[in-house]
């Protein structure tokens, strides 16, 4: 600290940074990302997450694999319900690595989202408490799930089994839940139409790699047959680009990408590929719970954020689609 005129003159971070690690050397670079981030981290603790007017009820799906599709829903789940929401989320994905992530027991003959669709349990005889955040409720899934295609297709309801069970909680349970998410398998079967049947919104992750813009292609002609025939209201409100590496070129150019195509839509925080957010599930943890003030936490928490902030614009165009306005 010097001073001028008498007055102390305190440092910035940056100017920190750069006299202990020297300007231009490459752990400067080192030293001032680990300073930006915690900068992003204080500035998200001292955020306020709005709440939606009225449930949200989402479906996270992307039927390629590897995009990073369960590691969004639990992350912006829990940094919602970390931010002060009520969160229910269903497991509808047979390996059940959402319920791993977030905490729950789902071995094979327990209770789970399998025997909701059976029609043996209701959500309300299933859910469990997510272990890091008290507001956040889960329907686990176990491999069990994976033959219910095939017993439900003969079903005249098939496509509508999670709606309806989905309908009926809400209505008869006491606790209001500002976010339902629903976390889909990589496919595009009965079980992904049974979830696009049962919400308002669709959350697709895309990862920075060219192919994933190949297979979006194909996903949103799918939610396109499924809005013309079972669920005409669907609104796919939200993209967020995974597995997001600044330094190379090709990430940008695919972030660059999609949000010319889908500019609304398109969050613009990003997610980085992290080692700390492949650890967390092998840990039954969310990133968030996981290590809070790591860069993927922040990430998330800021992707978060910015989907509680368009609340208002994504409840407005789905209650058009409706034909309320």
């Amino acid at each position: 600290m010097s001073t001028t005129n008498g007055e102390p003159e305190f440092e910035t971070v940056e100017q920190t940074i750069g006299r202990i690690f020297g300007n231009g050397a490459s752990d400067a670079s080192v030293g001032m990302q680990i300073a930006q981030e915690k900068q992003r981290y204080a500035a998200i603790e001292a955020q306020r997450f709005p709440k939606p007017k009225e449930t949200r009820i989402i479906a996270v799906a992307n039927q390629k694999g590897g995009v990073g599709k369960t590691t969004t829903a639990v992350n912006i789940a829990a940094a919602l319900a970390k931010g002060g929401a009520n969160v229910l989320v269903i497991d509808m994905d047979p390996q059940g690595n959402a319920s791993t992530a977030l905490g729950i027991e789902h071995n094979s003959g327990m209770d789970s989202v399998y025997d909701v669709l059976e029609g043996r349990r209701t959500i309300a005889d299933v859910k469990q408490v997510c272990p890091d955040f008290p507001t956040l409720d889960v329907v686990p899934a176990s491999i069990d799930l994976s033959g219910a295609e095939l017993e439900i297709a003969d079903s005249p309801n098939r496509n509508n089994l999670m709606r309806d069970a989905l309908a009926k909680y809400l209505a008869e349970t006491d606790k209001h839940y500002d976010y339902v998410f629903v976390d889909c398998p990589p496919s595009l079967g009965l079980l992904v139409i049974n979830a696009m049947c049962a919400v308002n919104e669709m959350l697709i992750p895309i990862q920075a790699e060219y192919y994933a813009l190949e297979g979006l292609g194909q996903l949103i002609n799918t939610i396109g047959l499924v809005q013309k025939h079972f669920n005409p209201t669907l609104l796919v409100s939200t993209m967020l680009v995974t597995m997001y590496d600044r330094r190379t070129l090709l990430s940008r150019e695919v972030y660059s990408e999609v949000k010319n195509h889908y500019p609304s839509i398109v969050l613009d925080t990003t997610i980085p590929r992290t080692v700390k957010i492949s650890e967390a599930p092998s840990f039954g943890q969310t990133v968030i719970a996981y290590d809070k003030a790591s860069m993927g936490a922040t990430a998330y928490r800021e992707a978060a954020l910015e989907m509680a902030r368009r609340s208002d614009q994504a409840l407005e165009a789905i209650a058009i689609k409706r034909g309320e306005h």
